[in-house]
């Protein structure tokens, strides 16, 4: 089974090339920054730092890019001209998200043993890899990293993460916002070593922030904000936005700024394709403001992607700002000078709402108003991650009372809630600790297999239509339960959701043509196949949502001077769903319409209209009739 046999075209183009040098060769002309782009570098560094220590940061930012270019081999930069910005994102892509080590395997690295499973598994379905932080750390599971520059032993090497690059393209994380309090960084801060003393945001005393300042600070976490160290010059109280152990970097200091935008060039040298900023919200501080979103944290942001532009403009910026929806997009600047990619935060809780409700009214609503931001920028749609599934991208979208529901829903079907504080001593959902599977169905319920299996996968293919670049975290390709068993040893509620899988069992279970795992794996592998042969889903196609009624989200993708239109219908109820539509809703004259997903006509032209029948949990991707569906299993 496990060797359905895809149609393996190739991972990457054949022209893609991203070995560099190295060493950097300095025999050849040196990179030439044109006026304009050392204009653009100035105005962000002018934002930051003011217009003096902007002109002498410059200097050594146009250093590190002298370097960085220096690196890059002949057909790197033979190619580089070719790029088409507008071809960044293709309806092939499709992004997996693991940590380094999910996968096991006696008598391999984790990295390695992953790499086996990408080729053996997901070849022909897969072609990004974001490889969750995978470098030495302390704690959160990655995310308190003691050493930007080194692949953590217990995972593999860099060799291997390269090997990877060759076959997949590769998201890197830039955890930018924090270090982990054991890192060399802050240990030379606490030691006092001179160029280290303004690395982080510290007080003299616990009480330094006014407590109206400190009420208007937006914050994930409940912890204390500030965080006690004892240094060489005595106790600091140090800016902990995640917990204790991440204690913020302080990008007010220029040597901040210079030493991560050299770990950014190196992460590109070493195979990067995108970066996802990670936290980048709270990333600049201003005591007064909420210290998000502000004026310096989106100059930052700008400031990487001018850098990127000059010297690497095939690497794209993706931010993480787990948020308000219309907070979180104010991250694609003006669609042509910030992220290339954001986190589509608002989709999980809403098709999550859908499918508890059976009504597709506020997803059908929100959907409508998304637009295309511009031919180089894009959604990254995801329903799960190694986080969970965050709520505040549904605030203002859900009411108070829908958000309580999931929340309660969440905890019926073994799931947790993490709580973010308020500012004012109350605090709220911040985040539900399930798995997509889980979240969605009961253990206990009295339902088949197959009917869970078919809401699954109904949910998973509104992601997949949706404009936009999809994401899959890797449990929910098997359809991952809770695992609550770390929680009640004590770990954090996180880890319901990142459960190590030994490779010999996961392939037992795939073999078992019995088992959910077997058909969600097959069934949802077949879907993203069907989804990167269909041109009509390539984020610059064109996007209608339609109103089916309640019980069906449809969206129309391509058609008029684009691609073929692809129809996607997706009942989310238990029942039957007759679906009526207008010819013009349709965008095609076509007669005959058939399933790209089964390869079956379905539905009837009557008229004017156009008629089909779902049944539970069904979905469709109609197109045309004289467009071939596409082959394969």
């Amino acid at each position: 089974m496990v060797g359905d046999s895809p149609q393996a075209a190739p991972l990457l183009p054949a022209r893609y090339q991203r070995t560099h040098l190295p060493e950097p060769d300095f025999s050849r002309p040196l990179l030439e920054v044109r006026p304009d782009q050392r204009a653009r570098v100035l105005e962000k560094l002018t934002v930051l730092y003011g217009p003096e220590r902007a002109q002498a940061c410059y200097a050594e930012v146009e250093r590190l890019m002298k370097v960085y270019h220096a690196h890059k081999t002949p057909e790197m930069l033979a190619e580089e001209p070719t790029f088409d910005p507008n071809e960044r994102f293709t309806e092939r892509d499709v992004i997996l998200i693991t940590y380094g080590d999910l996968l096991t395997s006696p008598g391999k690295t984790p990295l390695r043993a992953l790499s086996d499973f990408l080729d053996l598994f997901m070849r022909g379905a897969i072609n990004t890899v974001h490889i969750l932080p995978f470098f030495p750390y302390t704690s959160d599971r990655g995310f308190s990293i003691i050493d930007y520059t080194e692949v953590d032993p217990r995972l593999g090497t860099w060799q291997e993460i390269e090997q990877l690059s060759s076959r997949f393209r590769l998201m890197f994380d830039g955890v930018f916002n924090h270090a982990s309090a054991k890192s060399r960084w802050f240990q030379r801060y606490l030691n006092g070593r001179p160029g280290y003393e303004d690395f982080f945001v510290a007080f003299n005393t616990r009480d330094a922030i006014d407590p109206d300042h400190l009420r208007l600070i937006l914050r994930p976490r409940t912890s204390d904000l500030l965080t006690r160290f004892q240094g060489l010059h005595g106790p600091r109280w140090v800016w902990t936005t995640f917990s204790p152990d991440q204690v913020d970097l302080n990008f007010r200091s220029e040597r901040v700024l210079l030493r991560v935008l050299d770990i950014l060039l190196d992460y590109v040298r070493r195979g990067a394709d995108m970066i996802r900023l990670d936290a980048v919200t709270y990333i600049w501080r201003e005591l007064g403001t909420r210290c998000a979103h502000l004026r310096e944290t989106h100059a930052l942001v700008q400031l990487f992607r001018a850098v990127l532009d000059v010297v690497a403009p095939q690497v794209a910026l993706v931010t993480e700002t787990n948020v308000p929806h219309e907070d979180n997009v104010s991250y694609f600047g003006d669609g042509t000078n910030e992220a290339q990619m954001v986190y589509n935060f608002a989709l999980p809780p809403l098709v999550l709402h859908t499918f508890h409700t059976g009504d597709v009214t506020r997803l059908r609503e929100w959907a409508a108003s998304l637009r295309r931001i511009s031919t180089t920028a894009t959604y990254f749609n995801f329903l799960d991650s190694h986080d969970g599934i965050g709520l505040s991208g549904a605030k203002g979208i859900l009411t108070a009372e829908q958000i309580d529901a999931l929340v309660e829903r969440a905890l019926a079907h073994g799931g947790l809630v993490s709580h973010r504080a308020n500012g004012d001593g109350t605090r709220s959902p911040y985040e539900l600790n399930v798995t997509w599977y889980s979240a969605l169905n009961r253990e206990d319920a009295d339902e088949t297999q197959s009917l869970q299996v078919n809401r699954f996968l109904a949910s998973r293919s509104i992601a997949l239509a949706l404009m936009g670049v999809p994401g899959v975290y890797l449990p929910s390709l098997f359809g991952a339960k809770n695992d609550t068993a770390p929680v009640l040893k004590g770990s954090e509620a996180r880890s319901i959701n990142r459960k190590t899988i030994d490779e010999t069992a996961l392939f037992e279970k795939l073999r078992d043509r019995h088992s959910w795992v077997h058909e969600v794996a097959v069934r949802f592998r077949r879907l993203v196949r069907r989804r990167i042969a269909t041109p009509a889903f390539h984020p610059n196609a064109t996007q209608r949502v339609l109103d089916a009624g309640p019980g069906v989200f449809a969206v129309r993708r391509g058609g008029a001077s684009g691609p073929p239109p692809v129809l996607a219908l997706t009942n989310v109820t238990t029942g039957t769903q007759e679906v009526d539509l207008a010819r013009d809703d349709l965008g095609s004259r076509a007669i005959a319409w058939r399933d790209r997903i089964t390869g079956r006509e379905r539905g009837a032209v009557t008229g004017d209209g156009f008629r089909v029948t779902l049944r539970p949990y069904e979905v469709l991707w109609l197109t045309p009739d004289d467009v071939v569906p596409a082959p394969g299993p």
